[in-house]
């Protein structure tokens, strides 16, 4: 069959719309040519780009082989390109782990593995040299049509210069952390202390007044003192929460620590022959002032922490020297600038991890097995010094031992040296005031104090030791104020009655310690202070010694 003739008018028509398909083919490969185009200068203005920026720009695959590498990565860590494309990373350009312990080549295999986590860290790098580098890094993964991780872009930038201030401001403000945290602790510790002292001071005043009654044949005498020791068990528990409670200072005086070093470390050498000691003490040493007792008592803890690192034996090696630290070196042991004594301590024991030192110092962390420790010893010793204005830092490694070092602030005052006790109560015949919100600790006070010889009156509280005192002011010859009552304070009460008689003598009395308010009350003017449980012969003197001075009321 033949095709049907078209019309004129159809051939036109078809005419026209092939030329519009001809106008459109050529319009389309116009598109093309400017497409292309358009992507090549793209290209060539992106690696203009990436080739002239300021950071450095690789590419790695997902297990950190190296693809591309910038013009300022080459300038900045020392490496030509053919020397780092298609290698690792890792042992290239980043050691398998940094200064800090970090496992950097598991790092690099995380990045494509947790990527939110890792959309940007800090590490070390090194450079051709050896020289090492921090570097601040931006990943971004790219993914195949599959969402595959192929490829990843990271850009670095350059943050040596900056890094130790960050790490020393890390450091400081963790140290200001661990500060708040022990404060807020030994604040804790502090009301527990004295609660339990107050506890303490009962049993031991009974105790004390039925030994008095009785001779050393009566079969209840061994019991009490039994008892006695008992007490003196408890009381050392509490001296341990006071001394890394706020205010753990007890009997402060002017001390020298070479002494203080050398009857410690003696009395502990004779009960550990397998550790050696060696003393390496510096000549006219600055005196310190301390609390005898709570020196002696931060050595011990630091000699034993010693010896149960050397399971096997070993050597402990002790140091002092005069100091001076200025402003920066005060800043970096959390202490004021000035003239210290600075006290080390090496074991040639088992170490420490970092894990273990960051938290060597928290109360209540130990290493030892269930019911081996109380994890106080070396939270008292930081307690006890920091109580004293002083500082203490460790340094330990793995299989290298451990080093302690202390710095104390010196003293311009003459060392004090120890006294030994007498054995003997004292007696006497005066009136004395005794004030305390503790029924039980006033009963067995006035108990004491009248076997002693003494006329008592008593006071519950601040209002009525001041209504006493204004009634029997010219009887009573000594006052013993609580610190620590309610309404009316020690403190205040103390105000109060030196306003009623500016000469008066007063002994404070507390289950807290020396530091803090009642070393604030000693400073107003105080004669002295007695740390309960107090022992009735340590009670007695320290009356006789207040009563028979006849100095203004003045420590």
């Amino acid at each position: 069959m033949t095709e049907p003739s078209r019309t004129h008018e159809e051939l036109l028509a078809e005419n026209f719309f092939l030329k519009q398909r001809i106008r459109e083919l050529e319009q389309t490969e116009s598109n093309r040519k400017q497409v292309e185009e358009a992507l090549r200068s793209s290209g060539e203005k992106y690696r203009e780009l990436v080739e002239n920026a300021n950071s450095i720009i690789l590419r790695k695959d997902a297990k950190g082989t190296i693809t591309f590498f910038n013009e300022y990565a080459s300038r900045f860590l020392g490496f030509s390109r053919d020397e780092v494309i298609g290698r690792n990373v890792v042992g290239t350009i980043v050691p398998a782990s940094d200064s800090a312990g970090r496992d950097l080549a598991q790092m690099i295999q995380d990045i494509s593995i947790y990527p939110e986590q890792y959309k940007s860290n800090e590490n070390e790098n090194i450079c051709k040299d050896g020289t090492k580098v921090w570097v601040a890094w931006t990943n971004k993964l790219i993914f195949d049509d599959q969402g595959r991780c192929v490829e990843i872009l990271c850009i670095g930038n350059d943050i040596t210069k900056r890094k130790p201030a960050e790490e020393e401001n890390r450091a400081l403000t963790e140290r200001l952390q661990h500060a708040d945290k022990m404060e807020a602790i030994g604040t804790l510790a502090g009301g527990i202390a004295h609660d339990f002292n107050n506890l303490l001071m009962g049993i031991q005043g009974y105790a004390s007044l039925s030994l008095m009654n009785i001779g050393s044949s009566d079969p209840n005498y061994e019991r009490l003192k039994r008892i006695e020791e008992q007490v003196q068990s408890g009381a050392d528990v509490t001296k341990q929460l006071l001394g890394f409670a706020r205010g753990g200072r007890y009997e402060v005086k002017s001390a020298d620590m070479n002494d203080i070093l050398a009857k410690s470390s003696s009395m502990f050498g004779r009960t550990k022959k397998e550790i050696s000691l060696h003393r390496k003490f510096a000549k006219d040493l600055w005196s310190v002032k301390v609390d005898r007792g709570q020196m002696e008592q931060v050595f011990m803890n630091l000699y034993v922490n010693a010896w149960q690192a050397m399971p096997g034996g070993g050597a402990i090696y002790l140091e002092t020297k005069n100091i001076i630290l200025d402003e920066e070196q005060g800043l970096a042991y959390t202490v004021q600038p000035g003239r210290y004594v600075k006290i080390s301590m090496t074991d040639t024991g088992t170490g420490m991890d970092a894990k273990t030192r960051e938290r060597i110092f928290d109360p209540f962390f130990t290493t030892k097995e269930m019911g081996r420790g109380t994890g106080l010893g070396l939270a008292t010793v930081y307690g006890i010094i920091k109580g004293h204005g002083g500082s203490i830092n460790v340094f330990s490694e793995p299989g290298h031992g451990t080093t302690f070092t202390i710095y104390l602030p010196a003293s311009e005052q003459e060392m004090v040296k120890e006294k030994t006790a007498t054995g003997t109560i004292a007696r006497g015949s005066e009136t004395i005031l005794l004030v305390d919100d503790e029924k039980m600790v006033l009963e067995v006070g006035r108990d004491l104090l009248e076997v002693m010889g003494y006329q008592v009156y008593t006071a519950g509280s601040g209002q009525e030791a001041i209504t006493v005192y204004m009634e029997k002011r010219n009887e009573i010859e000594l006052v013993i104020l609580d610190m620590i009552m309610p309404g009316i304070s020690g403190g205040e009460t103390f105000d109060r009655l030196r306003k009623i008689n500016p000469g008066i003598k007063v002994l404070l009395a507390s289950g807290y310690s020396i530091t803090g308010q009642a070393q604030e009350i000693l400073d107003r003017g105080c004669n002295g202070f007695l740390q309960k449980p107090f022992h009735p012969e340590k009670f007695s003197n320290m009356i006789r010694k207040m009563l028979d001075d006849k100095s203004a009321c003045q420590r």
